[in-house]
């Protein structure tokens, strides 16, 4: 049995890597957060989440060795956002659907974007 390949992101970056992955479905449905690794040390921690109506659901996954532990929560008004340069996605964070003044979903990027910027006197 050959090493885990660790620093896969995306479903195509894992089928360029992994000569016999079979996906069905929507194998980029969990979107990547945030990942960390060693392969000297053995360990890696990630953090996934999918979009869904009203929120996303978080997924956080730690192995140490061979030891795998899992943890799903929803978080309630938030979508992911992603981080994009030169046409690559470098970065992915949970950002606000609400503004925070009336209970109103934020549906207009604009919006959104003044309401983030937005410092605190």
């Amino acid at each position: 049995m050959s090493d885990k390949t660790l620093d896969n992101t995306t479903a195509n970056q894992a089928k360029d890597q992994i000569p016999d992955l079979k996906i069905w479905g929507d194998g980029d449905m969990w979107k990547l957060i945030c990942k960390a690794s060693s392969e000297r040390e053995d360990w890696m921690k990630s953090t996934k989440a999918m979009e869904v109506q009203g929120g996303v659901i978080v997924q956080v996954t730690t192995q140490q060795d061979k030891h795998v532990a899992e943890s799903l929560c929803f978080v309630h008004g938030v979508k992911i956002e992603e981080e994009i340069l030169g046409g690559k996605v470098v970065g992915r964070r949970l950002v606000p659907l609400y503004d925070g003044s009336d209970d109103q979903l934020v549906d207009d990027d604009d919006k959104r974007s003044q309401i983030e910027n937005i410092k605190p006197e």
